[in-house]
């Protein structure tokens, strides 16, 4: 089996689901801070985690959308999926059923 980052699809898949549980480290740690401890440090260390892992995904869509023959509807929708929480794995479902992530050779 290959390694997931040997291809620009597994990069994806591995940063789209990243980002996903980083929001929810964000969110968990906002939820700390303004509800129950008043306490930053949940926020302090996910926020630049989250940063990070959401340009690295924003970096790979623009990336795989040429050699995934993406139009400009499909790469809109990947890269505003980086938005809302959790959105990343719900269009990496989305385009995996529908082809648009499929290794082109």
């Amino acid at each position: 089996m290959k390694c997931m980052l040997s291809t620009q699809i597994g990069r994806f898949r591995l940063l789209a689901m990243a980002e996903a549980v980083s929001w929810a480290g964000l969110l968990i740690g906002m939820f700390f801070k303004y509800v129950v401890v008043q306490n930053e440090v949940g926020v302090q260390i996910f926020g630049p985690i989250h940063g990070v892992i959401f340009v690295g995904y924003v970096v790979v869509t623009l990336l795989v959308r040429t050699p995934q023959r993406w139009d400009f509807r499909t790469t809109f929708l990947a890269l505003v999926a980086s938005i809302p929480p959790f959105g990343t794995v719900v269009f990496e479902r989305w385009a995996s059923k529908r082809g648009k992530l499929a290794l082109v050779g």
